[in-house]
């Protein structure tokens, strides 16, 4: 075993470890300090469900290479891909992964050898004709989730009861559906800038709607939702009652509920309720019922919500691109399920 690497064998614990103090400044109180400031930022930059990924895809590499009697440090891109195709083609119980979930894996790789102090270039020829090779072979469109649109919100809503849980509930999909919103941008939002460390943006209620500054997952962004044409179904007026019998003035936006769904708690809301709360409505509602349960239960997920936005507003898709904070036209045509395709005839504009 070189020295490289037992300096670097302990790095399988924090994915952040290996942020000190330079040896040749030891002991120097005022750089000590700055050891877990800098330790904190750099967990900052990612989230929590990335950091999450990338810590069980270099448990699973590292428990793949223990089993085949290699060691995950230092890289090797041979060993990657030898990796790469074994989870493209299936071994004992384990099933092929698709061409999707081997691209994140390598990238969760990339990240945690980065964090050893090692360099894995995923352009490598042993990797990278390996993954083109699993590509041309397996690669299948992408799957994507149904989109809620406005009927379907409008009886999901329905569905829910005026307690308390009830209007948080109901206030989360509105908001998440008018704004277009990412699951986690739902429940990281606070009431006012910098309330927790923990916070994704926050709110502005102003008389014609309500503006969300996001620390988006592309950066800083605002999110104008405007007031809906009835309280049933406004989105700010959901908002503003929840924000008001849970008497919430300050953190997080949407917290936990007691038990018996009378009282909020200051938790905040993890986002894994919001993924279970559209698929419960979206059952209760009896949306798509022509289906069985667990494939009604597939279909949908928290990005319906952002596809339905932009599956359902007849505007300008320039505006749906700006207000879903898409880099291009063309992810945000990925969202719209329904919309005219054939709307610019290049056919008949060359003369045919």
């Amino acid at each position: 075993m070189n020295k490289e690497y037992k300096a670097n064998s302990s790095a399988e614990q924090d994915e952040t470890g290996d942020i000190d103090v330079p040896t040749h400044m030891a002991g120097s109180g005022a750089l000590d300090r700055l050891v877990d400031t800098a330790r904190d930022y750099a967990r900052a930059a990612a989230s929590d469900n990335t950091l999450k990924a990338y810590a069980k895809d270099w448990a699973h590499f590292a428990r793949w290479c223990r089993m085949k009697g290699a060691e995950p440090l230092p890289a090797s891109p041979e060993m990657i891909g030898l990796y790469l195709a074994d989870l493209a083609s299936g071994s004992g119980s384990s099933p092929a992964l698709s061409v999707s979930t081997i691209d994140r894996r390598l990238s969760g790789l990339v990240w945690n050898y980065a964090q050893r102090g090692f360099t894995l270039d995923r352009k490598n020829r042993h990797i990278a004709t390996v993954l083109a090779g699993i590509k041309r072979r397996h690669a299948r469109p992408p799957v994507q989730k149904e989109a809620i649109l406005a009927e379907d919100i409008v009886a999901m809503i329905a569905t829910l009861p005026y307690d308390l849980r009830g209007l948080r509930d109901r206030a989360i999909l509105l908001l998440g559906y008018a704004g277009g919103l990412r699951r986690s941008e739902i429940v990281s939002l606070d009431i006012h800038k910098d309330d927790t460390p923990d916070s994704g943006g926050w709110i502005d209620i102003l008389d014609d709607g309500v503006l969300l500054t996001l620390n988006a997952k592309t950066g800083w962004r605002e999110v104008e939702i405007g007031r809906g044409s009835s309280e049933q179904t406004c989105p700010v007026h959901a908002l503003t009652r929840w924000l008001h019998f849970a008497k919430i003035d300050f953190g997080p936006v949407f917290v936990r509920s007691s038990r018996d769904g009378k009282r909020a708690i200051e938790a905040r809301l993890s986002d894994k309720h919001v993924a279970r709360l559209i698929k419960q409505t979206v059952l209760d509602a009896g949306i798509r019922s022509d289906l069985p349960e667990k494939d009604r239960l597939a279909l949908f997920s928290g990005h319906s919500l952002r596809a339905g936005l932009a599956s359902s507003a007849d505007v300008d898709e320039r505006y749906v691109q700006k207000h879903l904070g898409h880099a291009s036209a063309e992810m945000t045509r990925r969202y719209q399920r329904r919309r005219d395709r054939f709307r610019v005839n290049l056919t008949k504009a060359a003369g045919l």
